[in-house]
C-alpha cells in the first residue's frame, strides 16, 4: 500500500515542499531514502520508539520511506511527524481521510510529544502558496505560523493530537491557533531617550535624518561625549515595521530558530555584535548555512560599536549586503541568499588615544598612528556611510545646567510622518525608505532644477565625489526635503546633506 504525507524544508528562506512516501509490501525492514541526512536517518529511530510508547505498532513487513524530490538533501528533523502519520495510515491504523489538505512538520519525542523546529513561519507561508488549507505544527511553532493570514494553523501537544486532528475529531477545533499580537523583542530592551542627551543638537539632527530614511551612519568622537548612548537612543525614535517588513523578518528569525513560542516581530532589531565577532557569526553559516548578524538586523539597525575595531575582512564583508541589501552564502552544492536590509550604525574614536581634534591638546598620536588607525574604516566601505557626524564634547556649563533635551517621543513622531511620505511615495516599488532607492527611482523621485543642477556640479568638482556618493548626497537630500515638507529638493536640503556627508575626522 502506498501512502503520501505532505511537509517542507527550509534552504535559507526558500521553502522546499517534501512529500513522504511510504509504502509497505511483503518482506522484512524499514528503508528511508531521498537523500536524507544523518538527522534523517535517526528519525526512523525516534519515530518507531514514540510510535510504540503510544500504543501504536511499528509496520512489520517491508517499509520503504522516500522523502522526494530526491535530488535535494534533507536536513533536520523536521519530518517525524510527517513519516509517523504515514506509518500508521499506510499500514491502516489511521484512517486520516483529510491527509491531503494539512501541512505536516515537526519532531518527535521518544514519548511521543513533539518539538518544535526552525522555520514554521516561512513553511506556513509556502503551504497557503501551495494550496493547502491546514498546517499542522508543534504548539511552540504554532504561534508564529498562525500570523499566516488565510490558512488555519493546528498546534499539536503530541501525536495523538496530530491523529485526531486528521480524523477531524470535534475537539480538535480548540487545538486551532490564533496570533497574539506584537512580541516586544529582545533586542529593543534598551530604553534610552533623547530627553537625557544633553546638547548635541547637530549630531541628534543628524540622527533624526537617519532614522527618517533609513540611512547609514558613523558617529566619530573623543571618549565620553555619548556616542554610544546617541546610538542606543536610536532605537526610541524607530517607527514599528510594517505587516510587510514584519513578515520578512520574521521569517529571518524563524528559520534561526529565534521565534519560539513568539508572534511576530513588529518592533525594528536592533543588534549589537561585539568588535571579536567572527565572521560566519557576522555573514551566517555553519552547517546548515543559518543567517547571522547581518540579516537579524533586516529591516532595523545593526550597530556597530567601535567600528575600527572590527577586522577588515569582517568590515569589508559589509559591503554587499550596504549596496544590494542581500547576503549570499555559498556552499558546495547551494547557495543561500538572505535579505540584508538594514542601517548601519557605527562609533569611534577620532585615533588611538581618543583624542584628536579636542580643543583640550591632549592627543598623544603622531600623524602616522591617525592616519593608520582612520584607514581600518576603507574608503570602500565608508563610502556607502550617508552621514559622517562629529560629535563634540559638551561644554561644562551645559553639562551641570540640568537642561534636558527634547524627548525621543516627540521626534519619533516626526520621523513616523516621514516614514509615512516614503511608504506612500514607494507603493508598489518594493521599498520602504529613501537610502533604499536604486538609480532609476533616484532619478525619477530626485529630480533637480536647474540652480540645483548647477550647484551640485560644484560640489562634485571641489569635493571629488564619486557616482555612490553623488546618489547619497541626493538620498540624504530628499529625505531633509520630506522632514521640511517640501515636494522638491532645493539647494538648503543639498547643503545640509553635505554637511552630513563630509567632517573633520573621516
Amino acid at each position: 500500500m502506498l501512502f503520501r504525507a505532505y511537509c517542507a524544508t527550509c534552504v535559507g528562506l526558500e521553502v522546499i515542499p517534501v512529500v513522504v512516501e511510504i509504502s509497505v509490501q511483503q518482506g522484512v525492514g524499514i528503508y528511508l531514502v531521498g537523500l536524507p541526512d544523518s538527522a534523517v536517518k535517526e528519525s526512523l529511530l525516534r519515530v518507531t520508539t514514540a510510535l510504540q510508547s503510544c500504543d501504536y505498532r511499528v509496520p512489520g513487513w517491508k517499509t520503504v520511506i522516500n522523502l522526494a524530490p530526491a535530488n535535494i538533501r534533507k536536513e533536520g528533523s523536521g519530518y517525524d511527524v510527517a513519516i509517523a502519520v504515514g506509518l500508521l495510515a499506510a499500514s491502516e491504523q489511521i484512517a486520516a481521510p483529510y491527509i491531503q489538505d494539512f501541512l505536516i512538520l515537526g519532531e518527535l519525542a521518544l514519548d511521543g510529544s513533539l518539538r518544535d523546529v526552525p522555520g514554521a513561519l516561512p513553511i506556513a507561508l509556502k503551504g497557503k502558496e501551495q494550496g493547502f488549507s491546514k498546517c499542522i505544527f508543534p504548539c511552540a511553532s504554532a504561534l508564529e505560523a498562525s500570523e499566516v493570514e488565510g490558512i488555519k494553523i493546528y498546534g499539536a501537544a503530541n501525536i495523538g493530537e496530530v491523529v485526531d486532528i486528521l480524523n477531524g475529531e470535534d475537539y480538535t477545533n480548540s487545538l486551532v491557533v490564533h496570533p497574539k499580537g506584537e512580541h516586544r523583542g529582545e533586542e529593543r530592551s534598551c530604553k534610552a531617550d533623547f530627553m537625557d542627551v544633553i546638547g548635541q543638537e547637530f549630531a541628534k539632527r543628524g540622527m533624526e535624518i537617519a532614522a527618517s530614511g533609513g540611512h547609514n551612519l558613523i558617529l566619530c568622537g573623543v571618549p565620553g561625549s555619548g556616542k554610544s548612548f546617541m546610538a542606543s537612543c536610536l532605537a526610541s525614535i524607530l517607527p514599528g515595521m510594517s505587516r510587510e517588513e514584519s513578515l520578512e523578518t520574521s521569517a529571518v528569525y524563524s528559520v534561526a530558530g529565534l521565534l519560539k513560542g513568539r508572534g511576530l516581530i513588529r518592533e525594528r532589531p536592533f543588534r549589537t555584535p561585539h568588535n571579536t565577532s567572527s565572521v560566519v557569526a557576522m555573514v551566517g553559516g555553519g552547517p546548515s548555512a543559518y543567517p547571522g548578524e547581518i540579516s537579524l538586523a533586516h529591516n532595523g539597525v545593526l550597530y556597530l560599536d567601535e567600528i575600527s575595531l572590527f577586522s577588515a575582512s569582517t568590515l569589508d564583508l559589509l559591503r554587499q549586503p550596504l549596496e544590494e541589501r542581500i547576503i549570499s552564502i555559498s556552499r558546495a552544492k547551494y547557495k543561500v541568499t538572505y535579505p540584508a536590509s538594514f542601517m548601519l550604525v557605527g562609533s569611534m574614536n577620532p585615533c588611538p588615544c581618543g583624542y584628536f581634534g579636542d580643543d583640550s591638546g591632549r592627543c598623544t598620536c603622531t600623524p602616522g598612528m591617525i592616519s593608520r588607525y582612520q584607514a581600518r574604516i576603507s574608503g570602500p566601505l565608508l563610502d556607502r556611510i550617508d552621514l559622517n557626524i562629529k560629535v563634540k564634547p559638551v561644554e561644562r556649563d551645559l553639562l551641570v545646567s540640568g537642561v534636558k533635551g527634547e524627548r525621543s517621543e516627540d521626534i519619533a513622531r516626526r520621523v513616523l510622518r516621514v516614514r509615512e511620505i516614503q511608504l506612500e511615495r514607494f507603493k508598489g516599488e518594493g521599498i520602504f525608505t529613501n537610502a533604499q532607492m536604486d538609480a532609476a527611482q533616484l532619478s525619477k523621485y530626485c529630480p533637480l532644477g536647474e540652480q540645483e543642477r548647477a550647484f551640485m556640479g560644484n560640489i562634485m568638482e571641489k569635493l571629488s565625489l564619486s557616482a555612490r556618493g553623488y546618489g547619497r548626497i541626493l538620498r540624504i537630500a530628499r529625505t531633509i526635503a520630506d522632514m521640511e515638507g517640501g515636494k522638491r529638493i532645493d539647494i538648503s536640503h543639498i547643503s545640509e546633506a553635505v554637511q552630513y556627508r563630509f567632517n573633520d575626522f573621516l
